[in-house]
């Protein structure tokens, strides 16, 4: 199948850069086809008050036995520290960092909510971001430039996975509704399409991407999960859920290793080198509702997922047949935990990128944000 035409590449308009003010926009202004990029510098408004969402913190209690990372890390070396000890040296020494975190830049660009983030691997100042009208945003936000800007077609077009291309970091992989898993540029061009459903009932919803293994796996609406080479040659089409796989993601250290999620209420582990049909699976850990995401952690020791209603699970990657570790996550209707998808630190681990709604929003330590 021919790839399809993509819109050309366009620049955003005019960057409008803010100072602090209370003033907001009134509700008849009328809302261009495309908005505006605004971006907003250190400070926060009434609408994001990052001092509201995170007081939180100072109610968690954790045993405040090290303060310091590097004094817990010294004390388990000399042995003065069992490891129990260290892990909660550490999650408090990390909580007392997030606490200190605020909204460092902001920006709206586009005309409906975002839906997919990406972090440049080797930029730590730069993300993509798309949406759900299939827009897709390149920010440098540590420079005046105005950001990359590609239309996308509208409704119809959401970006469900965002991937930079670990060989080429000029380019990027991007599953969507559109029905499509491709590898496109910043210039809006199609560089090859992995996969295609060829038909509005069937679309992508994720997508992962390993450069050890030179692979790339995404999965579908309907339960189907697809395995790439980087040449685009498909390896398998399996379907290894009963409905829409919602994530998908490899192992940061055992690239072999493979989580699906599910809304069949499952999350699955799979090793790639033994899948021979649906029931070939390592493990499967079932759900009481439908699961929004399955995340490895950076060491690929844990695995975090997160449902449809108020559960977060950690799960041991060495014991899972161990009951995992449960943390209660109460919310409303429709604000599920599909936005963790969307809360990622960039690669140096010391600037965190959200979003919420039609908003991106880049947080940093007080200290640390008003020298950037």
């Amino acid at each position: 199948m021919a790839p399809r035409k993509r819109p050309e590449t366009q620049k955003t308009p005019e960057v409008v850069v803010r100072p602090k003010s209370k003033r907001n926009r009134s509700p008849r202004e009328p809302e261009p086809e495309a908005k505006k990029l605004c971006v907003k510098g250190p400070g926060s408004s009434r609408r994001f008050d990052s001092g509201c969402l995170w007081a939180g913190l100072s109610s968690l209690r954790v045993p405040p036995l090290c303060s310091s990372i590097v004094r817990a890390l010294h004390q388990h070396k000399l042995g003065r520290a069992a490891w129990p000890s260290l892990q909660q040296g550490l999650q408090q020494s990390f909580l007392n960092s997030l606490a200190s975190y605020r909204i460092f830049q902001k920006a709206a660009p586009f005309d409906r909510r975002a839906t997919s983030l990406a972090w440049h691997p080797t930029h730590p100042s730069t993300l993509a971001v798309g949406s759900k009208g299939g827009d897709i945003l390149l920010w440098n936000f540590g420079i005046k430039d105005k950001p990359t800007f590609i239309k996308g077609i509208g409704a119809g077009g959401s970006i469900t996975g965002l991937k930079f291309n670990p060989l080429n970091t000029n380019q990027f992989f991007t599953s969507s509704m559109e029905g499509t898993t491709r590898l496109q540029d910043f210039k809006g061009n199609t560089l090859r399409v992995f996969a295609s459903s060829d038909t509005c009932n069937v679309w992508f919803c994720s997508l992962d991407v390993s450069v050890k293994s030179r692979v790339v796996v995404t999965g579908d609406n309907v339960g189907h999960v697809i395995l790439l080479n980087m040449d685009g040659r498909e390896l398998w089409n399996l379907r290894m859920h009963k409905k829409k796989v919602t994530h998908v993601a490899l192992n940061p250290c055992c690239d072999w290793l493979l989580a699906t999620a599910s809304v069949d209420q499952t999350v699955k582990i799979w090793d790639l080198r033994q899948v021979r049909g649906k029931s070939s699976f390592l493990h499967s850990l079932p759900h009481r509702h439908p699961v929004n995401a399955a995340h490895f952690s950076p060491d690929g020791a844990q695995l975090l997922t997160t449902d449809q209603k108020s559960e977060i699970r950690v799960y041991s990657a060495c014991r899972w047949d161990c009951p995992p570790s449960l943390i209660p996550h109460p919310h409303r209707h429709f604000q599920h935990l599909t936005p963790i998808k969307l809360n990622e630190f960039n690669p140096m681990g010391d600037t965190l990128a959200s979003v919420m709604g039609y908003h991106i929003l880049v947080w940093s330590p007080e200290d640390a944000g008003t020298q950037k």
